[in-house]
C-alpha cells in the first residue's frame, strides 16, 4: 500500500500483529531487505524511504529530519503510537532523529551498520562513493543506463538474483533520490549535532555492527545514550537483514530489551 505522509507517499508493507516495530532500509535497498527477518508476535511496518522503491517519486526532502517526519506521518495514518524502530545503513540517521525529536514515540532503537554524520567516532576517511554520490548530477550522468553494473557492485553479496534485481529496479529512474541521501549528509550532520546538544537518547538503544561499520556506530552513540548495548555480529557483512536475519529475529522478538 501507499500512505500519504508529509507531502509525499510512501510504499509501506504492514504485516502481523502485536507490539509494532518499524524497519527502515538503507541504500541501495528497499523495504524488501527485511523479508527474511521473521518477527512472530510483532506488527511489522516497513516503508520504502522517500523517492525510492515503490514510494512516490520525489525531488527533495532527503535529509534525515524530513524523512523522520515521513515515517511519523505513516505511523499517524496507521493509528500507531509508540514503536520500536530498527534501521540499517542510510536509515540510521532517520531513525536517530526520529528518536531524538519524538522520544515518546520510540520505545527502543536498534541501529545497525550505519554511521551518524556530525558525530566523532565514524570513518576516519569516508568510503569513496560518499563524495561521488554527493556531487549534484554527476553520479546520475555516469550511472544512468548502467544501474545493473553499478548498483550491482554494492549488492554483490546479495545471493538471490531476483532480490538483487528488485533492489536495482527500486532505483532505476530514481537515482537522484537515492543519491539525495548522500547529498543531505552535511545537513544531517548539522541536524544531528543540534539534536545531541539539546538532549540525549533515554530509551534503550542497541548498536549492531557487521564487518564494515563494526563498532564505529557504538562509539558514536556512547556519549549520547543513557541505556546503550552493542554487539558485533559474527559471519555478517554490511547488509545485516540479509546476512544475519536470525540475529535480528532474536533481538527484535525480545522487544522488552
Amino acid at each position: 500500500m501507499r500512505i500519504a505522509s508529509n507531502g509525499t507517499e510512501l510504499a509501506v508493507t504492514v504485516t502481523g500483529s502485536g507490539p509494532p516495530v518499524v524497519l527502515l532500509h538503507g541504500w541501495p535497498h528497499t523495504r524488501r531487505v527485511w523479508e527474511q527477518v521473521l518477527l512472530p508476535g510483532r506488527r511489522v511496518i516497513a516503508p520504502d524511504l522517500r523517492g525510492v522503491g515503490e514510494s512516490a517519486p520525489a525531488s527533495d526532502g532527503f535529509d534525515a529530519a524530513t524523512q523522520a517526519a515521513d515515517v511519523l506521518g505513516v505511523l499517524d495514518a496507521l493509528g500507531v503510537g509508540a514503536v520500536e524502530v530498527a534501521a540499517v545503513d542510510a536509515g540510521v540517521p532517520v531513525a536517530f532523529l526520529l528518536a531524538m525529536g519524538h522520544p515518546w514515540r520510540v520505545r527502543r532503537l536498534v541501529l545497525m551498520e550505519g554511521t551518524l554524520p556530525g558525530l566523532p567516532g565514524g570513518f576516519d576517511v569516508p568510503p569513496w562513493w560518499f563524495g561521488f554520490h554527493a556531487v549534484p548530477g554527476l553520479a546520475e550522468a555516469v550511472v544512468e543506463g548502467r544501474e545493473d553494473v553499478y548498483l550491482g557492485w554494492f549488492l554483490r553479496a546479495v545471493e538471490d538474483p531476483a532480490l538483487r534485481a528488485a533492489f536495482v529496479a527500486g532505483y532505476r529512474g530514481r537515482l537522484a533520490a537515492g543519491f539525495g541521501f548522500y547529498r543531505a549528509m552535511e545537513e544531517n550532520a548539522s541536524l544531528i549535532r543540534a539534536a545531541v546538544a539539546a538532549d540525549r537518547l533515554r530509551m534503550p538503544v542497541v548498536a549492531l555492527g557487521g564487518s564494515v561499520v563494526g563498532s564505529r556506530l557504538h562509539r558514536q552513540l556512547e556519549p549520547h545514550a543513557d541505556d546503550l548495548t552493542g554487539e558485533i555480529l559474527e559471519r555478517c557483512g554490511h547488509i545485516v537483514p540479509l546476512d544475519r536475519p536470525d540475529a535480528l529475529t532474536r533481538i527484535l522478538v525480545n522487544h522488552d530489551r
